[in-house]
């Protein structure tokens, strides 16, 4: 989970240009098991950014050093806030989506920060 917080806050901060702090995790599911000795390969890329604040993808897979077969472990969506220098929220650059691939990525991060804040609404109601 470190690793893949990480590797989303690095493609935030290249997009932002600045600091973020993370704000959610998605839903998070574990496909097959990282066994020790494994390489940990993380791909992250932004999906989705909002006024000040921008998703990402992770993707994690695991290599064999000795065979070289690469398995995926899991994927996960994280959301990050930017930051400027008073650590206060900062407007980002907007996202622009051109092949197939990240106009469907963009898409679904639109449905999901809907989701997050309407979530977060309910929470605020039910006061947790």
């Amino acid at each position: 989970m470190k690793l893949v917080d990480e590797a989303g806050a690095l493609a935030a901060m290249r997009h932002a240009q600045c600091r973020v702090v993370t704000v959610a995790i998605d839903q998070m599911y574990f496909l097959e098991p990282i066994r020790i000795g494994d390489l940990v390969i993380l791909e992250a890329e932004v999906t989705y950014v909002g006024r000040t604040s921008v998703e990402t993808r992770v993707q994690v897979h695991a290599e064999n050093p000795v065979t070289g077969q690469r398995t995926h472990t899991n994927t996960g969506f994280l959301v990050y806030v930017a930051l400027d220098d008073d650590r206060n929220p900062k407007t980002v650059p907007r996202l622009i989506a051109e092949t197939e691939d990240e106009k469907r990525l963009l898409a679904g991060g639109k449905q999901r920060q809907a989701h997050r804040l309407a979530q977060r609404k309910q929470d605020i109601r039910e006061g947790t």
